[in-house]
């Protein structure tokens, strides 16, 4: 946890790329794998196969690796080359889905390929992290109390939403810590998490083709939506001002933090935190290349600064 300088905020950082496999993404691979091996839902014959944009299958797999158990990863085009080289090499198979759905995304597309799959039978486990409550309980149980344990008090959390873990667990947990902090989810322009019209989008990790379940179970107070090219230029930002190497998701959250203060005017500083879920150095060919993000502008039909 960093303190960033600001002119009007207290800002905090919590940089979760400092975690085993580089994202927050371990907290729930770590919990559900456990909680289900300890249940008896994977034993050692058990395969398991989940849909992810990166973060999720990447610590999936290297845990699976580790323990001696079967993954098979879904994923699709938008994935970074580095993932999915890693996925080839670790995981016990890699499926990729080419074909968008009609929200012109991938995942409902990658999500049937799986429910086919499961329906076939055989021993499989998935995950679901869209659905799995011990997604979200993994972070009230750790990063939640980890904040706790840092900050004796905490006004505002800028907490960004794909699969609905995050933002769930540390909601409730920060609720109970906090009787005053106001709890800001941050998605992303064309997903369809919170009901907007849905478009392309080309950064993985934030935003989603649909509405998760555990989303239900979550506390917040308002919903900040950014555009792809505010979060790349807060990618930027990020690194050229406060030496942090962030991805897509942390220039997202960084972008909601200034729309949110611009036009405030504030008679002391709030206590401001967000999230660093993983490091810049899985989007070099893609938000931190010149040539992706000039592809990327066109698309919006916008110039980046």
């Amino acid at each position: 946890l960093v303190k960033l300088e600001s002119e009007n905020l207290d800002l905090h950082c919590k940089l979760e790329f400092q975690n085993f496999m580089g994202s927050i993404k371990v907290r729930p691979a770590y919990y559900i794998l456990r909680n289900s091996i300890e249940s008896g839902l994977i034993n050692k014959d058990t395969t398991v196969i989940e849909s992810s944009s990166g973060n999720f299958a990447v610590a999936l797999a290297s845990i699976c690796k580790q323990i001696g158990i079967k993954f098979i990863p879904v994923i699709d085009p938008n994935i970074n080359k580095s993932y999915e080289d890693f996925l080839n090499s670790f995981a016990f198979k890699t499926i990729k889905v080419s074909e968008r759905d009609e929200t012109g995304g991938y995942l409902l597309t990658r999500v049937r390929t799986i429910e086919n799959i499961v329906s076939e039978g055989g021993n499989y486990f998935w995950p679901n992290q869209y659905k799995n409550k011990n997604n979200f309980l993994a972070y009230y149980h750790s990063l939640g109390n980890e904040v706790g344990e840092e900050m004796n008090d905490l006004d505002y959390a800028f907490i960004g939403v794909s699969s609905g873990g995050t933002i769930t667990g540390l909601s409730r947990r920060l609720k109970e810590l906090y009787s005053k902090i106001k709890i800001v989810a941050v998605d992303i322009e064309g997903s369809m998490i919170f009901n907007q019209k849905p478009k392309k989008r080309f950064i993985p990790g934030i935003g989603s083709s649909k509405t998760p379940e555990i989303l239900k179970d979550a506390l917040i107070d308002e919903v900040v939506h950014v555009s792809e090219i505010e979060a790349i230029e807060s990618c930027y930002h990020l690194f050229d001002k406060h030496g942090i190497f962030g991805g897509g998701s942390s220039g997202a959250s960084l972008a909601a933090i200034k729309n949110y203060f611009k036009d405030d005017t504030l008679t002391k500083k709030p206590k401001v935190l967000f999230l660093c879920p993983d490091s810049g150095t899985s989007y070099i060919n893609t938000i931190y290349n010149k040539e992706w993000v000039n592809k990327i502008s066109e698309e919006h039909n916008l110039v980046i600064s």
